[in-house]
């Protein structure tokens, strides 16, 4: 006996009529139409027993829009009732578009799926030569986001470094005889100063002594009789100081380097510059008398001290009063806001690697000056704008001359990179608000 079946709509959209093709479909006492809720059932079984039994999808289509689905298992012969001619005929027989649907759709299920294709030797190397090149990435980045010259308190680590800098003559050859940023004006820098072409601009031993020459007008300074420069490096400053007041001038300079001293001495000598003496000294514990000096100058020394209170007050002591001080200093931007986790490991990075104790902001340097109670009147300044492009000018007068480090050894390369990476993660720095360039200047009263 035959019992009909009528397919339940697996569309959303309104049933639509006539059925061009099969609308019923009537199956044998010996098989059955699997329910939905039961079909995967059925699919397993019909799996056990794939050497007898089989299954179909014949699908039935209404003009080319709705479709019909009919999973039909546990079948000796597909029998299928056409609407048109009222005769019951088996699934092959039926139209050609049901037909050749069913056809297709035995055949996809019927086809393996095809195998992954197979990586070809050059896609190997291709993918190690990758990997190993991430892998070299990571361990270069690793080694010098590392800091490697971290201050330690009591070993004078900061007179070791400038020892060895002295004593390699890189530094030296590169930045002259001033170990401080460059001043750029406005113009210069429109120009493209600081950049890959900027030397055409502007020499960067030239914007060194640009910026001891603005900083001496800022100061307020015209004719001291006797001058201390607090962290002299090799001299430049001191000497340059020396010659632009004149010889009624005495100029002092302290560093915690004995390198640092014996070059500075004999380029006064050379340089025929007498009234420019240097002593090793450290500046929180200066052996000057009080009211010593009428110009104290502190040159990029300030990020060096462990203790920035003491090291102004010490300066405001040896200070005359009447006498003017005059500090330019990398700091860190004022808070609040409180630093991110990202800028505090910036920061941090920043004082290990040219071992820097900590760094303070400009404006705490002038509570510090006034908080001495000695000052008559102070003043603070940002000078970032004028001296960020020192930075990367550094970098590219490498760039142009290349041939000291070429020719120094593998040491010096590696000392040398480590110098790129880091000068180019302070211009970063001083970029994006992280640093600022202090200017902090005032005059002792007059008891």
């Amino acid at each position: 006996t035959l019992a009909p079946f009528t397919a339940r709509r697996r569309s959303s959209r309104p049933r639509r009529a006539p059925w061009t093709f099969a609308r019923t479909v009537m199956l044998s006492s010996r098989a059955h139409v699997a329910p939905r809720s039961v079909r995967s059932a059925h699919q397993r079984r019909a799996q056990h027993h794939r050497h007898q039994n089989h299954a179909r999808i014949v699908v039935a289509a209404a003009r080319g829009t709705d479709a019909r689905e009919y999973t039909i298992a546990d079948l000796t012969r597909e029998v299928v009732y056409d609407s048109r001619t009222g005769a019951r005929v088996g699934a092959r027989d039926v139209s050609r578009p049901i037909a050749q649907v069913a056809a297709r759709r035995v055949e996809a299920s019927a086809t393996p799926a095809p195998a992954p294709p197979r990586l070809s030797v050059m896609n190997a190397q291709n993918v190690a030569i990758a990997a190993g090149a991430m892998a070299t990435i990571g361990i270069i980045k690793y080694v010098f986001d590392k800091p490697s010259r971290t201050y330690v308190d009591g070993e004078n680590t900061v007179g070791q470094e400038y020892d060895a800098w002295t004593q390699e003559g890189i530094l030296e050859y590169y930045w002259g005889e001033h170990i401080h940023l460059g001043w750029y004006e406005d113009e210069e820098l429109a120009r493209g100063a600081g950049t890959l072409i900027g030397n055409k601009v502007k020499d960067f031993i030239e914007a060194k002594f640009d910026f001891v020459d603005k900083m001496r007008e800022w100061s307020g300074a015209t004719s001291p009789a006797k001058v201390l420069d607090v962290g002299c490096g090799i001299g430049g400053t001191s000497r340059h100081l020396a010659k632009t007041f004149g010889a009624g001038t005495s100029v002092t300079g302290i560093t915690l380097s004995p390198n640092q001293v014996k070059r500075a001495t004999e380029l006064a000598a050379e340089q025929g510059v007498p009234n420019a003496q240097f002593q090793v000294m450290n500046a929180l514990e200066m052996t000057f008398p009080d009211d010593t000096f009428d110009l104290v100058w502190a040159c990029e020394s300030g990020e060096h001290m462990p203790d920035k209170k003491k090291y102004v007050e010490e300066m405001v002591r040896v200070l005359k009063p009447g006498g003017k001080i005059v500090i330019a200093t990398w700091c860190q931007r004022e808070t609040p806001p409180e630093f991110t986790q990202k800028e505090k490991d910036n920061l941090q990075f920043l004082y290990e690697e040219w071992a820097h104790p900590y760094f303070i902001s400009y404006e705490e340097y002038e509570r510090l000056l006034k908080g001495t109670g000695a000052m008559e009147s102070t003043g603070a300044e940002d000078w970032v704008k004028n001296t960020i492009a020192s930075w990367r000018h550094s970098i590219w007068v490498g760039v142009w001359d290349p041939w000291p480090v070429v020719f120094a050894g593998p040491k010096v390369w590696y000392k040398t990179v480590r110098e790129i990476v880091t000068l180019e993660r302070m211009h970063r720095a001083f970029d994006c608000g992280l640093m600022t360039y202090g200017m902090i200047k005032g005059t002792k009263a007059i008891k």
